[in-house]
């Protein structure tokens, strides 16, 4: 993906790059000690930064489907090409590519956004065992707080794909499902990719939590699921708002 450019949290490669900037430059340079931060008191501090970080590399994005998945996901899995394509039909329709900045799944979307000619997110999260943003990105953002970088995830969609993965997915698919319930965010399409895989959850969904009056048939509608890239392409950008 050629250099790479940083400053704070904010990765830029490609196309992202400001054409001012020389090829061996750093963006910014500074003193990266954060032991300050460990304190409660100034943590807000920390949290703040993050949402600045975030605001200010995504409030130009433009339309953007984020796309959700399992970082275990080999290449060799068909899953990863299908991702994959979903991502590069999402970019034919216009929109931008938002996803973890991972391997897998997310990989897979951004290699599928980057091949289709738009911007290719990724909004990584430090943990011990996930590296840096994947090849694929050529804007990233990195993150400490998961709460922080899932806020991202939502306030700068139009749509969401769910490919199958663990429970970081499914914390995200929940968080977006209760927002969209509760009316504390705009409507957007939510796509399921993989009948096989959500089957069983979503019947429990219908045959205990509906059963029991927990939710109602218009939560159950929230969703969608495909097994076809095409159509979860068309689907997660049939809406079109303002983040």
């Amino acid at each position: 993906m050629g250099p790479t450019f940083r400053t704070g949290s904010v990765i830029l490669r490609g196309n992202q790059i400001p054409k001012t900037l020389s090829a061996t430059s750093d963006l910014a340079s500074y003193d990266r000690s954060d032991e300050w931060l460990h304190a409660d008191p100034w943590r807000v501090l920390r949290i703040q930064s993050e949402f600045v970080d975030g605001f200010n590399a995504l409030a130009t994005l433009g339309p953007a489907v984020t796309m959700y998945g399992s970082a275990r996901t080999r290449p060799s899995d068909d899953l990863y090409d299908q991702a994959r394509e979903t991502a590069r039909l999402i970019a034919a329709r216009g929109s931008s590519v938002i996803t973890g900045g991972g391997p897998g799944i997310m990989a897979a979307a951004n290699q599928g956004a980057a091949e289709g000619g738009v911007t290719s997110v990724g909004l990584a999260i430090e943990l011990p065992f996930e590296e840096a943003v994947n090849q694929w990105v050529n804007l990233g953002v990195t993150f400490r707080y998961f709460f922080v970088r899932k806020m991202m995830f939502v306030k700068y969609s139009q749509g969401a794909v769910f490919f199958p993965g663990g429970f970081g997915t499914m914390d995200e698919m929940y968080e977006l499902l209760t927002l969209e319930q509760t009316s504390k965010t705009p409507s957007m399409p939510i796509v399921l990719f993989g009948s096989a895989y959500w089957g069983g959850l979503l019947d429990w969904l219908r045959t205990t939590m509906l059963a029991h009056g927990n939710v109602d048939e218009s939560d159950l509608a929230l969703v969608s699921v495909t097994d076809d890239p095409r159509e979860a392409a068309r689907m997660a950008t049939s809406a079109q708002r303002l983040p």
